[in-house]
Formats: C-alpha cells, sequence, structure tokens
C-alpha cells in the first residue's frame, strides 16, 4: 500500500501583495522603477509604494530596484489597541509555515499614533506570539537572532491597526555590499539612486560630483547607465533563509541579470574631494562595486573645478552641517560652489543636494527645480540649475 503525503501548501498565493518601503519624497521615483520592470498593481503612498506578483515578482525587485529601502510581505492587517488584540492577532496566522524550530528569528516595530506606544513591548508581544505558535504547533520554538536571522518579521502600527509583514530583504536594499568604507555622514546608496533618476542622467555626458566624498552617487550612477542590478553585488537576501526558497528561479534571474549588462559607457564619471583619507575609502568602494574602469577621482578643492566641455552635468551633496561655527564657513562654501558654476560650467546643468535651505540661498542662482526629499528624518531640496 501506498501512501500518498499531504503536498505543503505553498508559501504565498499566486498573486501576493507587496510593499516595497522607501525615503520620503522617493515614491514616484520607486513607482517609475517599478513600471519599467514591469510589476503589477502598482500603487505609490507615503513612505512606500504596493505592488503585486509572485515569489519571482519579490526576488526581482529585491535584485533590480535601486530606490528602494525594503521588499515587505504583508500577511494580515487587524485592529490593535490592547497588547491581548497584539497576541491574538500575531498568534493567529500559520507561522509554522514561514519559519521552523530550526530557523532563528527577530521582530522589528514602527508604530505612531497609537494606544501601545512602546515599540520593545510591541517586538517582546509579538516574539511571543510566534514562537508559542510554532512551539504549539511543532513541538520545539525558533530562537531569536537579533542581528542575523532567517526570518525577520515586520510590525507597523498605526492608528490602532496594526500590519504585520515579513521582510523579504534581510539586511536593507541600501547595503548593497561595496561600501565597507565610507566618509562622514555618508549619502545612502538608495537615495544616490534617486538623485541620478531625478536628474535624468542617462550615461550620455559627463557626470562631475566635486564633493564626491566615498562615491556613492558616482557609483549609483555607473551601475544605472551599465544597466547593472544593484542586488548583484549582495551576498544574500532575506528570502534565500525561508523555507520554499526557489533556487532555480532565483539563479535564472541573476543569469538574465548578467545577460543585459553594458561593458562599455559613453562618458567618463568624474570625483574629488578635499579628503584624502576619503578618496583613499572611495577607491575601494567603486572596486568592490566593479566600476572601478569607470570613475576617476582627484583630491582637488571645488575652486579648482574644471570640468570637460558641455554638455555636461554635476551632481553633488555638499556638506550641511549643524555643529556650532560651521554655518559661516558653510555660508562661504555655497558662495563658491555657486561662483564656480557660474564662471566655468557654461553649457552644464547642476543639480545640488543639501538639508541646509538656508546655505542654499547663498548660491546665488535661481533653481529651476526645487524637489523635497528627505535623508533619514532631514527635510532636504534637491535644486536644479541650468548654467547657460
Amino acid at each position: 500500500m501506498i501512501i500518498k503525503r499531504k503536498a505543503a501548501p505553498p508559501l504565498f498565493p499566486a498573486t501576493q501583495p507587496f510593499f516595497a518601503t522607501t525615503a520620503r519624497g522617493v515614491e514616484e521615483v520607486l513607482a517609475a522603477e517599478m513600471a519599467a520592470l514591469g510589476l503589477a498593481g502598482i500603487a505609490a503612498e507615503r513612505g512606500g509604494v504596493r505592488f503585486t506578483g509572485d515569489l519571482a515578482a519579490c526576488y526581482r525587485a529585491n535584485l533590480w530596484l535601486r530606490t528602494a529601502s525594503r521588499i515587505l510581505v504583508p500577511l494580515a492587517e487587524f485592529p490593535c489597541d490592547t497588547p491581548q488584540s497584539l497576541y491574538d492577532g500575531v498568534r493567529s496566522l500559520p507561522w509554522e509555515r514561514y519559519v521552523t524550530p530550526e530557523m532563528t528569528l527577530a521582530v522589528e516595530c514602527s508604530l505612531r499614533d497609537s494606544a501601545l506606544t512602546h515599540s520593545g513591548f510591541v517586538v517582546l508581544k509579538t516574539k511571543d506570539a510566534i514562537v508559542d505558535t510554532v512551539r504549539d504547533r511543532c513541538g520545539r520554538r525558533p530562537n531569536v537572532n537579533p542581528k542575523d536571522p532567517d526570518l525577520l518579521v515586520n510590525v507597523h502600527l498605526a492608528r490602532n491597526r496594526c500590519t504585520v509583514s515579513l521582510d523579504s530583504s534581510g539586511a536593507g536594499l541600501d547595503k548593497r555590499g561595496y561600501r565597507a568604507d565610507t566618509g562622514e555622514a555618508p549619502l545612502r546608496e538608495t537615495l544616490a539612486a534617486a538623485l541620478v533618476e531625478l536628474s535624468g542622467w542617462d550615461g550620455t555626458v559627463p557626470l562631475v560630483d566635486p564633493f564626491c566624498g566615498s562615491g556613492t552617487i558616482l557609483v549609483e550612477a555607473a551601475l544605472k547607465a551599465l544597466n547593472r542590478a544593484p542586488g548583484l553585488i549582495r551576498e544574500r537576501f532575506g528570502f534565500q533563509r525561508w523555507p520554499g526558497f526557489e533556487q532555480t528561479a532565483w539563479r535564472r534571474l541573476v543569469a538574465e541579470a548578467r545577460e543585459v549588462e553594458r561593458s562599455t559607457l559613453a562618458a567618463p564619471l568624474l570625483g574629488s574631494d578635499l579628503q584624502e583619507k576619503v578618496l583613499l575609502a572611495a577607491e575601494k568602494n567603486i572596486r568592490r562595486a566593479g566600476v572601478e574602469r569607470f570613475v576617476t577621482f582627484s583630491c582637488a578643492d571645488v575652486r579648482d573645478l574644471l570640468p570637460p566641455p558641455p554638455p555636461g552635468m554635476i551632481l553633488t551633496n555638499p556638506p550641511y552641517g549643524c555643529r556650532l561655527g560651521e554655518e559661516e564657513q558653510l555660508k562661504q562654501l555655497y558662495r563658491q560652489v555657486g561662483d564656480i558654476f557660474k564662471q566655468r560650467c557654461a553649457g552644464y546643468t547642476a543639480w545640488l543636494f543639501t538639508g541646509g535651505l538656508d546655505l542654499a540661498k547663498e548660491v546665488g542662482l535661481r533653481a529651476s527645480r526645487r524637489i523635497v526629499l528627505f535623508n533619514g528624518p532631514i527635510e532636504c531640496r534637491l535644486l536644479k540649475y541650468d548654467l547657460y
């Protein structure tokens, strides 16, 4: 007599909703990226963009999206205004499908305008509900590993509504894997990629960054121009440790991504900075990213800027520190930037990204476009100057 084992249910439905988080102000850029990638059900909202698809769509989004921070897989949404309602709502989910006793897990939480006000308590209560469910159904409970879990659970609690999701990315997507060395206040890779997208630079004209720091803007620009998926640099994603990970589908997506890469660029990418130590870090970063053939750095003051003949583009993030005594010095720097733009960059388009809104006035040029973006909690502007 042959006993047929009942096949395990698929991890998710054939068409599953997903939510990609991003920095405030970048939502429409991310939605356009998703449309170009062929994702379905795209809907932008504050802090991210929703889309629908199968697990392959989730894999593709993690591999290709340049401006997304994380790809979340929502499991449930329920009213939550007491510890018991949180526990019961989380407890009702089939956690044994997502995490085995041999795996580790961690919980992250964001909350606002809710009866439950302590994120640490929400994390603990959610973790208890998950491990209790797995123990009751599997006989043993998984361990918690907050630093490197096999399964990362995201809890978003807003106005007494709780959304429980799995984080398919694991480490944030801004952690590409090429930037082990940074300068002070480095720009996140995902935000740098958003600046490149918003500038409209397409690789056909020189790109110059006279405050390049650890080179993040230029690396992201090179990856875009080469049509190289940013996820190819990473060692792994969270979904690769899930039960039912489709290894064959993932290998096919990686192979396809490598096939569409370009091997040459039409124009140079040039970066300069005054700090030699930071430039050494930038050199290491471009080597890790595999774009060292396309990016050139030099140790120079912005006053010595001599860009290639126009047309071309400047895209830069000058310092806007808020320490006591810095303001007057930075005002002078921004005036110098404006003078250099006027005197030596005719025929270029310049984009300046800054959180120093008063400092930007010192440039002394009229911006033809102002885009509001957030660098973490800091409200910033991306300013466009047409240098005739």
